[in-house]
Order: structure tokens, then C-alpha cells, then sequence
């Protein structure tokens, strides 16, 4: 399955649910949305809160596919193309030389 697939069960979800009604309670605005990737992200966090492991794989793989989902929809609202999105970065970032390397690799 790929993201385009993925984006469409997800908007298959949210439809089900009723949230792209504007009477909501979970409006699917870009700032709701983005607030909810940056909850779900710290979810992630917290699992590795005292620990270099994940306190619980079924617990995580779960808020990972949340962080995913939401990541989907902000895209999907904000009309990007997020497969074409990753694709530039990773050409742009491809010959990119970051200052921390840079200092890592002189020594300073």
C-alpha cells in the first residue's frame, strides 16, 4: 500500500467518523491537526521516558501509526502531494553538509 492508498482509507476513516462535518467537535482544520501530530508525537516520547526501549512495541507501533495518520491528513487538507514532499527533501537534503558535521569533522 502506498501513501496515496493510505491516505485514502484515512480519509475513509475521518468520513466515517464524521469529521469533516464543520459542526465537529474535531474539526479538521491544519492547526487542529497540527496541534494533535505534535500530542501524538510526545506520545512517542514518552515512551522512551527513563528507558532506550519502548515500554510497550504494541503501545508504540500504535502512537507511531497515529503520528503517521495525522501526518496524512494535514497533508491531505492542506492539498500536498506528501509522497512528491518527501521526494524533494531527500533530493534536497541528498548533497546537503550540516554546520554540526562540519565542526564534528574539523575537530572544533
Amino acid at each position: 500500500m502506498d501513501i496515496k492508498q493510505l491516505t485514502l482509507k484515512m480519509n475513509q476513516l475521518v468520513d466515517h467518523h464524521g469529521w469533516y462535518d464543520p459542526a465537529s467537535s474535531k474539526t479538521q482544520t491544519p492547526r487542529n491537526l497540527a496541534i494533535s501530530l505534535c500530542l501524538e508525537a510526545a506520545e512517542v516520547l514518552d515512551h522512551f521516558q527513563w528507558t532506550e526501549e519502548p515500554k510497550n512495541r504494541q503501545d508504540f507501533e500504535g502512537e507511531l501509526a497515529d503520528v503517521a495518520l495525522y501526518l496524512l491528513q494535514i497533508a491531505s487538507v492542506c492539498g500536498i502531494d506528501l509522497e512528491q514532499a518527501i521526494l524533494d527533501k531527500i533530493e534536497q537534503n541528498w548533497d546537503r553538509v550540516w554546520q554540526e558535521d562540519i565542526e564534528h569533522e574539523s575537530g572544533a
